[in-house]
Parts: C-alpha cells; structure tokens; sequence
C-alpha cells in the first residue's frame, strides 16, 4: 500500500514539474498525504497507525516568523502531539530533510524533529569524516540551547522553507540541548559538529529567525544546481 501510494505521488510530482509548477509537487493543490503503517512505534502490528506528508511553509509565510509557543508538559504524551511528531518524521523523510521544526509545517509549536543515519555502504576510510555527519533521531520539545564553546564553524546549510538555495552559515560547534522528549521526559543532551548546527537551526525556527538571519553576508548563497557543481565535494547538503 505504501509503494503505491508512493507511486501515485511521484506521478503527480512528474506532472506538476512537467507544468511548470514552482516546486516539484504543488503543496496548494495536494497539502497532504495520508500513509498507513502497519507497525505501531514498540514494533507491535497496528493497523490504524497513519501518518501524513505535511504542506511545508516556505519563506514569506508569516509563521515562519513568528515565534512559537511553548508546549506545555501536559500536552506532550496527548494523540495530537504524538500524531504531530509522526507526521513531521514521515514529512522530513519525504522530503529527504535531516530536520524539520513545527512551524515549517504551519504549526506554531516548540517542537522539531532530526534524523540522518549513517550511509549504506560507506567504506572505512569515509567512517571518520562521515561521523560528524550522522544525526541521531531525536525529537525535542521547548529545547533550551547552551553554548559550550566559543569557537563557531561556518558551513553550509539549506532549509525545507528555502528550498533549492544553500549558504555558509556560523554556528556554535559544542552545545548542550536542554528538552522534553515524545515522552515527556527532561532530557540533556551534548552536541557537536553537524549535529550541534542541526540542533541550532531548528531551535532558530521555534524563535522565527531563518538561516538567512545567521549569515555574516549573502556572497556564498547559491542554487543547489551550482552548489552540486562548484561547491559540494563529496558532501550533500540535507535541507532543514
């Protein structure tokens, strides 16, 4: 069922380029899309499980700027949250994302979720740099930022609300990340490297502030063509 559904999107995506739409799947005429999984989150066969692939608010929208409310500890463990975060990991997915906050989904919420496992197949001389690239899954509620370290990096970034643009942007390269998780939890977390700007930029979201906001001057903006072609190395750069 998924596949085809998945094969029924794509199709749609295919069409709508092939039209001249602005992005690939134009998010006016299909918000969303709903997917049922059979498999509920402790590995025990649910059939009533479903998920949905979320309109993503691009830059312009004023929730993008606004800033989000905190939830409270309450709300956490309710089905509208849970089912919120569900929804926000299938999205980022979808949409090949390494984060993605609840604003980018029209939904002024402290929350966001991240994710880049590791690549399939690396061979050992990559492990070491490609280490720093790997994201645990987390999602964190009303997180709380600590800067560890004075020293900033500057890398590049893109965003899911800016799509097919990328830029070098300056962050903290340690934190702490001080949060509620799915359940409920108060959880404290140390970060570094990709890890550490991931968290940031998706903290930057909960507070209406965009990557955009973070860069010393716009002379390394650039198209993802170009960024694939003069900028990346080896290295792609998952959108947030």
């Amino acid at each position: 069922m998924v596949r085809e559904i998945r094969s029924i999107a794509s199709q749609i995506a295919r069409h709508a380029a092939a039209r001249n739409f602005a992005s690939p799947l134009n998010h006016e005429a299909f918000p969303s899309y709903r997917i049922a999984s059979g498999v509920a989150k402790n590995g025990e066969s649910r059939s009533d499980s479903v998920m949905s692939i979320l309109k993503i608010a691009r830059m312009g929208h004023p929730v993008l700027r606004a800033k989000a409310r905190p939830v409270h500890p309450s709300e956490i463990r309710t089905p509208r949250i849970q089912q919120l975060i569900d929804d926000m990991f299938e999205t980022m997915k979808e949409y090949q994302g390494v984060g993605l906050a609840a604003p980018q989904i029209h939904q002024s919420l402290r929350v966001f979720v991240a994710g880049l496992p590791p690549r399939p197949g690396r061979d050992d001389e990559e492990d070491e740099e490609d280490d720093d690239r790997d994201v645990p899954e987390m999602a964190l509620i009303n997180p709380e930022i600590e800067v560890v370290s004075r020293e900033a990096v500057e890398d590049w970034e893109g965003c899911l609300s800016i799509p097919d643009i990328r830029g070098r942007v300056p962050r903290a390269r340690q934190i702490i990340v001080r949060a509620f998780d799915r359940q409920g939890k108060k959880i404290e977390m140390p970060a570094a490297g990709f890890t550490a700007r991931v968290i940031q930029h998706e903290t930057d979201h909960l507070d209406g502030v965009l990557f955009f906001d973070r860069m010393k001057n716009f002379q390394s903006l650039t198209f993802l063509d170009e960024f694939g072609r003069y900028w990346s190395g080896r290295h792609t750069v998952p959108p947030e």
